[in-house]
């Protein structure tokens, strides 16, 4: 072979290495691209995996879940409704049964079992209180909800989905209190407040509603209606849907005074738990987002909180 022979293939060869080169990382690129379906799908596509490899891992076999064939789903003790339906006597559950497929988050949980792969028969519901759920360290369960709302500080210390449901905060006081014919943040703020510790009910009093009194911390929601009830405050913070539930089953003369405004761009929105790096945050963000595009999470909430989502507005 001729030295003009040799140079005229190395030449072609470093050629055909950069046009490779070129497509490669055009491809690598393309999988960033804000067109992206979810970050855990850009992530996917930034480490080099491909749609059936993504596909394979979350494949039900392949789910590394606490038990192998079965999804376990933590919630808090008392579950209430309209999350979850009512317990009978004989259940171990106090106010609402998770088991059954009965209320919102019963309801989702199940969709996203489906989803995932694991039929009815194989779902695992275990008690888990709140603040153990969302604390660091290793959990007893594969998913959990029980109305978590997503914040920066809880991510640090557990792994949180994709949003399943998003919703606004509520103020609840008694039928006779001043507060009850409150319409602006700032009456509001004129009044003793409480909330459950460690939840964004509490978070949105400090940080918006600013009250000119601190406001009461309680263990937990039960603990702040009865703080109400007891005149130890003169309103309490929920979520919307819990606001609802407790003016019309626990309480004979509460009422809903307003939901309050949120940022469009930051709604607060729940998530399920799930651990730390856990290696199931990637495909139950995925099944979240396929039920949110096929309407399913529309359906559910359509089924079981269509009552609670015209409430009135406390303005700023």
């Amino acid at each position: 072979m001729s030295n003009t022979t040799r140079a005229t293939l190395a030449i072609a060869g470093v050629a055909i290495v950069a046009i490779v080169l070129f497509f490669l990382f055009t491809r690598e690129d393309d999988g960033g691209t804000a067109d992206s379906p979810s970050p855990s799908a850009s992530a996917s596509a930034s480490a080099g995996a491909t749609p059936t490899e993504a596909a394979a891992s979350c494949a039900t076999e392949s789910l590394a879940t606490k038990t192998a064939g079965t999804l376990t789903v933590g919630t808090d003790n008392p579950a209430f409704p309209p999350y979850f339906s009512d317990a009978t006597q004989t259940d171990p559950w106090e106010f609402g049964d998770p088991t059954n497929g009965e209320g919102f988050e019963s309801a989702i949980a199940y969709a996203l079992a489906e989803q995932l792969g694991f039929s009815e028969d194989q779902v695992t519901w275990v008690a888990v209180p709140f603040n153990n759920a969302i604390a660091p360290g290793p959990k007893d369960f594969d998913v959990y909800l029980a109305q978590v709302s997503f914040t920066e500080e809880r991510a640090e210390a557990v792994d949180l989905s994709e949003g399943y449901f998003f919703s606004n905060q509520a103020l609840v006081t008694t039928a006779d209190s001043p507060l009850a014919t409150a319409t602006t943040i700032e009456e509001v703020a004129q009044h003793r407040l409480g909330a459950a510790g460690n939840t964004t009910s509490l978070t949105y009093i400090l940080d918006k509603i600013q009250p000119a009194e601190e406001p009461r911390v309680y263990d937990d929601n039960t603990g702040a209606k009865s703080g109400l009830e007891t005149g130890d405050v003169q309103g309490v913070v929920f979520d919307l849907a819990t606001a609802f539930y407790i003016v019309n089953v626990e309480m004979e003369d509460g009422v809903v005074v307003g939901q309050f405004p949120s940022d469009p761009d930051d709604k607060e929105h729940f998530s399920f738990v799930l651990d730390l790096d856990s290696p199931l945050t990637d495909c139950v963000d995925e099944a979240i987002l396929t039920m949110g595009e096929n309407g399913e999470l529309d359906s559910i909430a359509a089924e079981w909180l269509a009552d609670y989502v015209n409430a009135p507005q406390i303005t700023e």
